[in-house]
């Protein structure tokens, strides 16, 4: 009878995240953080959470240039499974002040789209690229989580004008065949797709278990309604996945900036002791390697006030450094 009274509030009720969304937008307003659509090429368009005064006037070359002598730019790249805005939204409402924060949505995410056939991170780190350029960003502090650490590690490979440091979250420079493996072997999955592009309601609530330390009690319907908006583009998003897994021997070593490494101490998916390989093939480009114990893979929103806290602990440090440089 109990059950039969849920089913009916369940069908009842609107979808929580259909609600959530328009107050998260009022919310980001009021932090003075909008969206904004950018053509990259005819065809692809990519949404992005910008400044409210770059919304305003996103290619005013006077205007980014003051912009970016009074607040350095930090550019958010998110994981996988969800937008950029539902990932990074509480890092966003803690930085919007004191930074001029930048939220792209990856092609397939957030309403960016694109009609062309590419599904490499390569491809994305242009795309983001090309947008920040758009906005008036020359320089920026790229802060990227999971599949966003490894098209930021491209983006820094291949703009390296523009990616001045790196924040790397619980990720890796290029996600190999070894490093793949091994990551699906701990989680008990054959593909990527089928864990990120769950295909039922029990899958998305085994993809937050198994990407938290400690997943707190969350009722079923806020699964089935997670499930019925976040796993658009279906097909395009297993395309990405299968072209991100690359051959060991077609990975190569490139020049980075500096890099800071924040992990999830309890991270099962790229471990602690992927964080320590990691460090060791950047060698002197990275300064720190950080954990924040009881978190897993989704740290930032598992424990994002301490994430926070080291977050700005990280940018503070990175632009004194950078202007001892310029000094």
């Amino acid at each position: 009878m109990v059950r039969e009274r849920e089913r009916e509030t369940e069908r009842e009720m609107v979808n929580t995240f259909a609600v959530y969304k328009p107050l998260l937008r009022a919310l980001m307003k009021l932090a003075g953080v909008r969206p904004q659509m950018v053509e990259i090429d005819p065809g692809t368009i990519l949404n992005f959470w910008v400044p409210d005064e770059i919304h305003s006037n996103p290619e005013n070359s006077k205007h980014t240039k003051k912009q970016d002598r009074t607040k350095p730019a930090v550019v958010f790249l998110h994981g996988f499974a969800a937008d950029g805005i539902i990932t990074w939204q509480f890092q966003v409402l803690a930085l919007a002040r004191k930074y001029r924060v930048y939220v792209p949505d990856f092609l397939f995410f957030g309403g960016s789209t694109t009609d062309r056939s590419e599904r490499s991170p390569e491809f994305q780190a242009e795309c983001v690229a090309k947008g920040l350029g758009k906005l008036g960003v020359e320089r920026c502090t790229l802060v990227g989580l999971s599949y966003g650490g490894m098209v930021g590690f491209k983006m820094a490979e291949m703009y390296p004008n523009l990616v001045q440091s790196m924040v790397v979250t619980c990720s890796v420079m290029a996600l190999t065949k070894s490093i793949s493996g091994a990551g699906l072997e701990r989680i008990g999955f054959k593909s990527w797709s089928e864990y990120l592009l769950p295909d039922s309601i029990k899958g998305v609530e085994l993809l937050f278990e198994l990407a938290t330390f400690k997943l707190p009690w969350i009722p079923d319907f806020i699964y089935k309604h997670y499930f019925e908006v976040m796993f658009d583009h279906r097909k395009e998003k297993e395309e990405l996945l299968e072209a991100l897994v690359i051959d060991d021997k077609d990975f190569n070593l490139a020049h980075h900036p500096q890099v800071h490494l924040l992990w999830g101490e309890n991270d099962i998916i790229f471990t602690i002791e992927v964080a320590e390989n990691l460090k060791i093939q950047l060698g002197d480009r990275v300064t720190v390697l950080k954990s924040i114990e009881k978190a897993g893979h989704l740290v930032q929103m598992e424990r994002p006030f301490v994430y926070n806290k080291c977050l700005k602990e990280i940018l503070e440090t990175l632009l004194e450094d950078h202007g001892r440089k310029i000094q």
